[in-house]
């Protein structure tokens, strides 16, 4: 596995490191000591995935407040993502600025969102599945979100959403205010 640190600190793009022979191809998805050699959350909590017929699907941006944030490990295992990770610490030298890239089935790689930060995906083919680790479980209520057209991010995504939920599409504008002082 490769690690390269993206400009969002603390979440990394985790390249993979295929082993092709007559059977096929093997990658590791998560290694537990090469997570703690680069100062990333081992823990594994919930595993969830998320099945998007459709491609312009909007899922995000979402967030957990203090004291349940979670990191998470992202890995798209059917289709193609576009996925934004801002950074929602205060405490951060990155804190409101945001990086976006793409994820596939095909390249195999996976995303490291650090606690605290917001994720989101946009899908660009149909039938696009992500699979992704938490290291906390999710804590209802405790959740929060940012507008995917906020103007105080000035995201640009490659393509306006064709599906997307309600509480997505209204969240009100981003207010830093309104974050706790764990967060």
């Amino acid at each position: 596995m490769k690690f390269t640190e993206l400009p969002v600190a603390g979440a990394w793009l985790i390249e993979a490191e295929p082993f092709v022979d007559e059977r096929g191809l093997f990658r590791r998805d998560f290694c537990r000591d090469e997570f703690t050699a680069h100062g990333l959350d081992p823990n594994v909590a919930q595993g969830n995935v998320s099945e998007n017929p459709r491609r312009g699907t909007l899922r995000g941006i979402h967030f957990q407040h203090a004291p349940y944030r979670e990191s998470k490990t992202l890995s798209c295992v059917t289709g193609r993502v576009y996925d934004i990770v801002v950074d929602l610490r205060p405490a951060s030298p990155t804190f409101l600025k945001w990086t976006s890239l793409e994820l596939s089935a095909k390249a195999g790689d996976s995303l490291y969102v650090p606690a605290g930060c917001g994720n989101a995906w946009l899908t660009l083919e149909d039938n696009t599945n992500v699979h992704y680790y938490m290291a906390s479980m999710y804590e209802p209520g405790r959740d929060g979100g940012v507008r995917y057209d906020d103007p105080l991010f000035g995201f640009t995504w490659p393509m306006a959403p064709a599906v997307i939920s309600a509480k997505d599409r209204f969240y009100p504008d981003f207010d830093p205010k309104t974050l706790s002082r764990g967060d």
